[in-house]
């Protein structure tokens, strides 16, 4: 007999999931029963948490969902958090979780994990959230959480499965993947307007999000061919490559690109919300976003939220601009290379010099590398200054959801979808300490990522918020462990550097190790070296 549990691992394998992360306990036993022979990989994360983080680390880079694996009750309530960042940033995930049998749900009998309703609670984090009532319908159930991901706004999954029907018999099951939805095309009428829109513009703007990251050679080829300033989010930082001369870098919400915004007769927004924590980052609620707004996503209801354009253009971004491309018209005499110029001179002056140089230092030392950012201040100065080498090579916790914690795990998931990419994990003291155990992780793991750990003994930004509102701050200032001790104790390597030559010779010795390595960065007396 093939029980159901095997033969989810079977279609997991056909859909070409290549990493499930999970932590085992009582109820999932007979889901791993498939595993042993299966040629997906387990890494077995310390904290529920950490398993969807390493899932979204691994997606971000790849673009393609890993699996989780979790118990109900606890299990499934601890990576919900991980669920919601992924939901925020769009990011596919597939969350399998085990429940009690189903003639025991929602009773409130007090068994083992036991949840009144996994499939609701689970829905607030996810785009679907289903319970298999039937062995049967377990290939229906899978080929529509691949379709999701595939063929609509990506973002997680969440299956729940009883355990009689874990172990039922399957054997009749057919283990390959049903075909799969392409996403869908723009309409022609909407292109042709677009396109007519751009040819009467004389300084158009885009505004690229992290739906334009797989548009990437399309959106330059566009902004090349209208001679438009690209302006991205945290998401879509590398969308162009830092040198390029339309790539105005910095943050959507800094005043320099408000202005440019301002100043532009047409904003072409790609895959972008156009939400806070790119648009309106410092919290001024000035957007200068003109009313002549073109917007392209793949998510119908994203059009009736924040800005609204005058022409919404609904659709996989790739396909839009592809057909686009032929309608629109080429700027000979534009000024966007000028306009672009001119707006970094502007945010180059308001650089902060000192993160500024810790940057350079990442990038001179390691020029491929992958950066996962928490909610710290490097993180916060890397929205606002840093240029990334490549799509899906940055990402920063502070968007959308917002977790502390996310970086450490999701650098073990980025950097097994890129082992031969350096993988740095920018960090605080703060958020460290939210997820420090998955340095076990990743020693068993054996992925040898980068920790830059940027020590102000303190919530640093929530305490310059209280300053702010004029008080003091309260319960910022927090107990500061020894990190190097801790990250020797679990097997890592850990030094502390106060100049960015010692980081620079420890970010090259690090890439040598297939271990993790600390390096500590003392907030006065590294950002004060110049």
């Amino acid at each position: 007999m093939t029980t159901t549990g095997e033969k989810l691992i079977e279609l997991l394998e056909a859909y070409g999931v290549e990493i499930v992360s999970g932590i085992p306990g009582t109820h999932t036993i007979e889901l791993y029963r498939g595993l042993a022979s299966s040629k997906l990989r387990h890494v077995t994360p310390r904290h529920e948490q950490g398993a969807g983080f390493i899932a979204d680390g691994y997606a971000r880079i790849t673009g393609k969902p890993a699996a989780c694996i979790t118990v109900s009750g606890p299990g499934a309530l601890n990576i919900a958090t991980a669920m919601g960042q992924a939901l925020a940033d769009s990011i596919p995930m597939l969350v399998i979780s085990a429940d009690n049998k189903t003639h025991h749900l929602g009773l409130g009998e007090g068994r083992l994990h036991e949840t009144p309703d996994l499939q609701a609670a689970m829905a607030q984090c996810s785009r679907w959230s289903h319970t298999l009532a039937s062995v049967g319908q377990l290939p229906g159930v899978i080929a529509r959480a691949f379709a999701i991901f595939q063929s609509e706004r990506p973002g997680p999954v969440h299956i729940s499965i009883p355990l009689d029907i874990i172990t039922g018999d399957a054997s009749h099951i057919d283990g390959t993947a049903q075909a799969l939805p392409q996403p869908p095309q723009p309409h022609a009428n909407s292109i042709e307007e677009a396109a007519n829109r751009i040819n009467e513009a004389a300084r158009p703007v885009i505004a690229a999000g992290g739906g334009a990251v797989s548009a990437a050679k399309p959106v330059q080829a566009l902004a090349e061919k209208i001679g438009a300033p690209v302006t991205t989010t945290q998401n879509a930082k590398g969308l162009l490559c830092p040198d390029h001369p339309l790539l105005v870098g910095g943050c959507p919400a800094q005043d320099p690109i408000q202005a440019l915004y301002g100043g532009a007769d047409l904003v072409v927004a790609i895959g972008t919300e156009l939400a806070e924590t790119d648009y309106d980052f410092f919290f001024n609620q000035d957007s200068q976003i003109p009313k002549n707004l073109v917007r392209f996503d793949i998510d119908p209801r994203q059009f009736s939220r924040n800005d609204v354009p005058a022409l919404a253009v609904l659709g996989d971004a790739g396909q839009a601009i592809d057909a686009l491309l032929p309608l629109v018209e080429v700027k000979e005499n534009n000024d966007g290379a000028r306009r672009t110029q001119q707006t970094r001179k502007q945010l180059t002056t308001e650089a902060h010099p000192g993160y500024q140089k810790l940057f350079e230092t990442l990038v001179d030392t390691l020029p491929d590398l992958v950066i996962m950012g928490d909610s710290t201040q490097p993180t916060y100065f890397a929205a606002l200054q840093y240029d990334a080498p490549s799509p899906r090579s940055f990402t920063a916790a502070s968007t959308g959801f917002g977790t502390l914690g996310l970086a450490l795990p999701a650098a073990i998931g980025a950097k097994l979808a890129a082992p031969d990419r350096p993988v740095v994990v920018l960090v605080g003291d703060g958020g460290l300490q939210f997820t420090i155990n998955e340095l076990s992780t990743a020693i068993e793991a054996q992925v040898g990522i980068t920790i830059v750990l940027w020590n102000n003994q303190c919530y640093g930004e929530i305490a310059q918020n209280f300053r702010d509102a004029g008080m003091d701050p309260i319960a910022c200032h927090i107990h500061t462990p020894d990190f190097i001790g801790i990250a020797k104790a679990y097997g890592c390597y850990a030094e502390s550097v106060t100049n960015h030559d010692q980081l620079a010779a420890a970010l090259r010795a690090a890439q040598t190790r297939n271990i993790p390595s600390l390096i500590e960065l003392p907030e006065e007396r590294f950002i004060s070296h110049k």
